[in-house]
Parts: C-alpha cells; sequence; structure tokens
C-alpha cells in the first residue's frame, strides 16, 4: 500500500517504471544529456547562452513525465503535435510553453527575432573589403548544404526532409529552424534540436580537422599586412538595403530572414542607437533564451526515439563535416593563387557559425604563430555563410515548397 502511494505521489518515477525499456532508457539518456549540456556550456566547451536554458529543459522535461489519462502519458510543458484549432486552444490553456511554441516557434517568428539582433551584430563592412573572396569562400562553404541533398534521398527522406537536414551544413540555426517549419514539419523538433546540437561540431571537432589537414606553418600565415579602403557607414546602409530587396525579390519565400537579417545591419549602421540596443541586447538574448528553453523540452524521449533521428543524426554531421571541408578546399585553392600569402584555415569561417567559427580560425592561427591576424578576413567569409545559406534555404523552399 505504501509503495502504490508513493508511485501515485511521485507521479515521474511511476512513469518511468511504467514506459517501455526504450523509452525509459532514452528517458534517462536524454536526463544525463542535459545535465552534461549545463556543465559543457558552464565550462565555455559550448555555447551557454543556448546550452544552458536547452540542457536544463531537455532534464526536466524528460523527469517531469505524468500520467495524463489512464494509459497515457505526457507533461505539462508543450506539445509539438498539438494540431485543429480545438486541440492547439486546449493545449495553450495546460501547457505553460505552449504559448510560446505555437506563436513563435510554429511560425517562425522567433527565428526571424534571433536573425534582427545577429543583423545588428555584422559589420558587412568585412564583406564589401573583400566581396568576391569572401562569398567565394561561403560558397564552398556551402558543400555539405548542397552535398547531403542527394544523400538524404538515397536514404530515404523526402526532398522537404533531405532540404531541411542538408541545411545543417550551413551551422545556422535559426534557417534549420525556418525550413524545417516549410518544408519538413513533421520532422521540425528532430531537426531543429540535431541542428542546434551539432553547432558544437564547431567548437571541439572543428579545431581537430584543421589540425590534422593543415600543416601549422600554414595555419600561422599572418594576412595582418593586408590593408583595404575604410566602408564607410552609409555605404554599408546602401549595401543592406540593395542585398535585402534584391534577395527578397529573388527569393520571397525567404523574405521574412531576409528582411530580420537586413534590419539589423540597416539599425547599425544608421546609428539608431536604441533601436539597436533593443535588438542587440534585449529581443537577441531574449530570443536565444526561449529558444534554447524550448527545444530543450521538446526533446522528450517520445517524440525523439523514433528510427529516421538516427539518420539526421548522421546526416547533420556529414554535412557539418563536409561543409568544413569545402571551406579548407576553397581555402587552399586561395592560398594557391596567392602564392602562399593567404593562410587557408580561413576557408572554414565560411561555415556560418557568426562568429564562433571566424574567433576559432584567429585562434588557431594565433597558436601556430602568435601575432598572425586573420580575423578580418574570418569575419567576411564568416557573414559571407549567413547570406549564402539563406540563399541556399529560399532556393530549396522555392522549389520544393
Amino acid at each position: 500500500m505504501h509503495d502504490i502511494l508513493s508511485l501515485q505521489v511521485f507521479q515521474g518515477i511511476a512513469t518511468l517504471l511504467a514506459s517501455e525499456p526504450k523509452i525509459a532508457i532514452g528517458r534517462i539518456a536524454l536526463i544525463v544529456l542535459g545535465c552534461l549540456l549545463v556543465w559543457l556550456g558552464k565550462k565555455g566547451i559550448l555555447e551557454e547562452l543556448l546550452m544552458i536554458p536547452m540542457g536544463l529543459g531537455m532534464a526536466a522535461v524528460n523527469a517531469g513525465v505524468l500520467f495524463i489519462a489512464p494509459g497515457q502519458l505526457g507533461t505539462l510543458f508543450v506539445d509539438p503535435l498539438a494540431s485543429g484549432t480545438d486541440a492547439i486552444m486546449d493545449q495553450l490553456q495546460i501547457n505553460w510553453l505552449q504559448p510560446i511554441y505555437t506563436l513563435m516557434f510554429s511560425n517562425g517568428l522567433i527565428a526571424c527575432l534571433v536573425f534582427m539582433g545577429i543583423g545588428v551584430l555584422l559589420d558587412v563592412g568585412y564583406v564589401m573589403a573583400r566581396p568576391f573572396q569572401s562569398m567565394f569562400l561561403a560558397l564552398c562553404a556551402e558543400l555539405g548544404t548542397v552535398a547531403v541533398f542527394p544523400i538524404a534521398q538515397a536514404m530515404g527522406m523526402t526532398p522537404g526532409q533531405s532540404a531541411s537536414v542538408a541545411l545543417i551544413g550551413g551551422a545556422d540555426g535559426p534557417m534549420v529552424l525556418f525550413a524545417s517549419l516549410v518544408l519538413a514539419r513533421e520532422l521540425f523538433v528532430p531537426i531543429t534540436v540535431v541542428g542546434y546540437l551539432y553547432l558544437g561540431l564547431t567548437y571541439g571537432a572543428y579545431p581537430l580537422l584543421i589540425k590534422a589537414l593543415v600543416p601549422e606553418k600554414l595555419r600561422g600565415i599572418s594576412m595582418a599586412e593586408s590593408t583595404v579602403k575604410p566602408i564607410s557607414a552609409g555605404s554599408k546602409l546602401v549595401f543592406a538595403v540593395l542585398a535585402c530587396v534584391l534577395l527578397c525579390l529573388l527569393f520571397p519565400v525567404a523574405a521574412p530572414l531576409f528582411l530580420s537579417l537586413f534590419i539589423g545591419v540597416a539599425v547599425r549602421e544608421a546609428g539608431l542607437k536604441h533601436y539597436t540596443a533593443l535588438l542587440g541586447e534585449q529581443i537577441l538574448y531574449g530570443s536565444t533564451f526561449f529558444l534554447g528553453l524550448t527545444l530543450g523540452v521538446l526533446c522528450e524521449a517520445g517524440t525523439l526515439l523514433d528510427p529516421v533521428v538516427l539518420k539526421l543524426l548522421l546526416l547533420g554531421i556529414l554535412a557539418l563535416l563536409l561543409s568544413a571541408l569545402g571551406g579548407l578546399a576553397g581555402g587552399y585553392a586561395l592560398w594557391f593563387f596567392s602564392k602562399g600569402k593567404f593562410n587557408p584555415i580561413v576557408g572554414v569561417a565560411g561555415v556560418s557559425c557568426v562568429p564562433t567559427t571566424a574567433k576559432m580560425v584567429q585562434k588557431i592561427a594565433s597558436d601556430a604563430s602568435p601575432g598572425a591576424m586573420i580575423l578580418p578576413q574570418a569575419l567576411g567569409a564568416n557573414i559571407s555563410g549567413v547570406i549564402t545559406t539563406a540563399v541556399l534555404a529560399g532556393i530549396y523552399v522555392a522549389l520544393l515548397r
């Protein structure tokens, strides 16, 4: 009697015991993974602003499973599978994060808000100073975004699902979120979660890849002597306006993302300090916090333990690996044509995890040769990578929607 009463009170334990073995093991594994993400974020190994709320949310949602109805398990966090107005209205009144998910995730608003904040942080002058070099490296670093699409189709995924998982190769989380909502809503949760979890590869795996494929002598090449004409704020504003209008004209389906990105750039270059602070601090940090938290609570074992998730895990890591290799190939091409004056590791910065990959290659260059400076060129490729990933997302959505 005492044991029965305990299980009624401590339902999380009761549901763990009542679950299928694979669900129970999955819940425990995701609780451990969530705690690990918090620790890795605290140590700075992974992006703390995203991973700490995501990890704690992941641990909590898998611990807090209860009996919703006889024979039915669930949580009070969010129901990503609710469809139909009646079901959604019911969930809005039950699940505490359902309003955030329904009103900000399911329509891509959260991605647009993050892009506004990112736009404020971008200095497009780095791109304008070296436009051809920057765009060339960014295009090379989209290898995974292009190559994984046919591979995913060969593994039995639909064109929309294939495009969504291929975009992980761009290392641009909001872009993956937006594309998967449009092209593969049924796999939106696992694709987005895999996409954001794998951004950690840019911190841990990319430096190992670079050191394995690029000799220390080449990693230490400095390009500090490369002087360019300063770009005025007015010129940057003109660039932002023209780029925004042109991209929206070419790819209307991705216009919300283009506008969000370039409105941030325009606010920065127009000197609108109050808007800059709003977008670059409150909007960016607020949306990043709820992005991480909501992604974490979407990682419920019952949702993620689907055989297709294994495909997503493999394809996601392949996409990011190929993108890094493509960027390195582009870097080596510029090194060859510049007769050894270009640092090839700059190409990896074309993988558009802003500004992570740019700072990473700068650190690797400094470790190889103290005083080596490649950050301006890396930032140019990095920012161009955001644009090329957005363009590819627009192409995929336009062709497959």
